[in-house]
């Protein structure tokens, strides 16, 4: 038994090894593009890009997990047969998908993934039609020799472990051992026992791109892609392309949402009483405008909110995007409307083309950071946020384990101590220097609480939902009684908005205009005046508004749109999944793709907006195909 188990556990950390020794051979290949870097860097991609490798080599290992238990009852000639001919397919493979990974990236820019087999089984013509016969040639050589060599190593390693088996006494307790470690592979398969499953995204921790990419194990690339991929250009087919670009021309005018367009002055509501204030969003779990008092919802739950609202600026006609974190959080910082079937958060090479608000104000010289108390590797959500242009993440593991109490990791009120304590230090630091820590910053801090179970270190209402988010209501209160007290408060403007609703109220449908009704509160000593604004919109038209205000570039959000701008069209499109509606003043419409048949349709324009949310939609999958 025991040389089966140190068979197994061998050929696992041979797979593992095999990983991580492709990295270095990557970055060597590619040197040009990674100049500068030093023998620590190396060894954060390879230690970095374990997770990935450690999954991989047990998906490897249950083959070999089973036969080796069932070498436990024979030792036969069919049986090592079966073993090389599993490692000869393993090695052509693993050898086919690194050599096409080396020779695509300079050109794609990303990762193996799924994206150049549909391009090849395609028309396999034009995806070899920009690579000359000896590159191919050359390629197809390197391919068998590696392979070659890879089959070597397994050869003799697996020849050294059969060597030494004999059949056990007995046999069926072994088996049942063998069967239980095999098993145990799940584990590093999964990623461990965290909320989060072993995605991409779990390698990033860099703000350089290059090496979040030289991470990436790219035979788990394909694989993730693989079982994720669709053609995203033949969904969601209402019309025909000329008539839903006539439609969504009406939407996103170029002469209309480019900022170097002429448009008086007078006709922009000016929010801010200073150019470049700092920036703090705060997006909240769950929040919906039916928590809210003065948005005509429950009393005596979000109290700050209420308060805040009526100091601030408030949004009264705000919509949510979606019904998921990872879609919500897109739209708000990234400008991207939320699609019914996928989530683009879970797309790392596609997401890499939107841009985003943090990439915008990085480049005017803001410092970016966000703070999340949650596992950063959730639905992909460590890659997105290095690659939109944060400089830090902070998230669970950067608290103590002692504060690590919830299901979701750290309870809301100690990820805005760690941000207030940031503050402090750095209203310190910028009173003795000068230089980058006097620049602006741009800061997020992502909420979890307020999500089922529900269980908060908090007891004010009887209602266990309703608590959940008086206690974030609660937290958010005191970041900005506390924060009042800094220099930094004067100048600096707060974005409160949810990423999506929740929880309450409770057993909404889907198919519910209120689904979607969120607040949009902005907060801070950098906030001109008190304001209500009736104008409709929703998350992914946060980017424009804001940078329009800061007098920055917003043309290159395609679909987000200055609400502040009276010349800009004025509706909210959300989505969910196999359903999608549009609300503006006169009409909102709801429709159901499954069905196909319009759930909902009010105002005093009935039907008006259901072409122009199907083109807009249609629109959002064609651009999604192009990435």
């Amino acid at each position: 038994m025991r040389e089966r188990l140190l068979g197994l556990l061998k050929t696992y950390l041979l797979f593992v090894v095999i990983f991580v020794i492709q990295k270095p051979l990557f970055i060597f290949y590619y040197s040009s593009m990674y100049t500068g870097l030093s023998a620590m860097d190396i060894l954060q991609v390879m230690w970095h890009g374990l997770p990935l490798d450690l999954s991989l080599a047990g998906y490897f290992s249950v083959i070999p997990g089973f036969l080796f238990l069932a070498s436990s009852c024979a030792l036969s000639d069919v049986l090592r047969k079966i073993w090389n001919i599993y490692y000869l397919i393993l090695s052509i493979l693993l050898s086919m998908i690194f050599t096409i990974d080396l020779a695509l990236y300079e050109y794609w820019g990303f990762r193996l993934d799924a994206t150049p087999l549909f391009y090849f089984f395609s028309s396999p013509k034009d995806a070899i039609a920009s690579v000359s016969l000896s590159v191919v040639f050359v390629g197809i050589g390197v391919m068998l020799v590696y392979a070659g060599v890879l089959y070597l190593i397994f050869y003799f390693v697996q020849r050294s472990i059969w060597r030494g088996l004999k059949l056990p006494f007995h046999y069926l307790k072994v088996a049942g051992i063998l069967l239980l470690v095999t098993g145990l592979l799940f584990i590093p398969i999964r990623g461990g026992f965290t909320v989060s499953t072993m995605n991409v995204g779990k390698v990033y921790f860099s703000s350089n791109q290059r090496l979040n990419h030289a991470a990436i194990n790219p035979v788990f690339s394909l694989m993730e892609s693989l079982a994720k991929q669709t053609d995203f250009s033949k969904q969601y087919r209402f019309m025909e392309s000329a008539q839903a670009d006539k439609l969504i021309k009406k939407m996103l005018d170029p002469a209309v949402l480019d900022s170097t367009a002429v448009v008086p002055d007078t006709l922009h509501t000016v929010l801010f009483n200073t150019k470049r204030p700092n920036v703090i969003f705060v997006i909240m779990e769950s929040f919906s405008s039916k928590l809210m008092k003065s948005l005509g919802g429950e009393p005596n739950v979000a109290v700050n909110l209420d308060t805040l609202a009526q100091e601030g600026v408030l949004f009264t006609n705000f919509y949510a995007n979606s019904f998921r974190t990872d879609r919500g959080v897109v739209a708000v910082l990234s400008g991207y409307p939320a699609q019914p079937t996928t989530s683009l958060m879970k797309y790392p090479h596609k997401i890499q083309s939107v841009p985003s608000i943090a990439g915008s104000l990085k480049k005017a010289g803001y410092r970016t950071k966000y703070y999340y108390g949650g596992d950063a590797d959730f639905t992909n959500m460590r890659s997105y946020v290095i690659t939109s242009g944060f400089d830090e993440l902070i998230s669970d593991v950067d608290f103590p384990v002692s504060e690590r109490l919830s299901k979701w990791g750290v309870h809301d009120h100690l990820v805005f101590k760690r941000l207030l304590q940031d503050l402090n230090a750095e209203s310190t630091a910028s009173s003795k220097l000068a230089g980058a820590a006097k620049r602006p910053f741009f800061k997020v801090v992502q909420t979890s609480s307020s999500h089922e179970p529900f269980e908060v270190p908090y007891r004010r209402l009887t209602n266990k939902r309703l608590n959940a988010f008086a206690y974030t209501d609660s937290c958010v209160g005191d970041f900005v009684r506390h924060f009042r007290r800094l220099p930094q408060w004067k100048n600096t403007v707060i974005i409160l908005v949810p990423d999506h609703l929740g929880a309450y109220p409770e057993h909404i449908d889907n198919l519910s205009i209120e689904r979607y009704q969120i607040p949009l509160i902005l907060i801070g000593g950098a906030v001109r005046e008190p304001k209500h604004i009736p104008v409709y919109g929703s998350q992914h038209d946060i980017a424009a508004t804001l940078l329009a205000q800061l007098a920055l570039p917003h043309s290159m959000f395609t679909f987000s749109k200055d609400m502040l701008n009276p010349l800009s069209p004025h509706f909210a499109f959300f989505t969910v999944p196999d359903a999608f509606g549009m609300a503006t003043l006169d009409n909102r419409v709801m429709y159901n793709c499954e069905s196909k048949s319009v759930a909902v349709d009010e105002g005093a324009a009935k039907g008006k907006n259901l072409e122009s949310a199907k083109a807009y939609l249609q629109k959002i999958y064609d651009d999604i195909a192009k990435r």
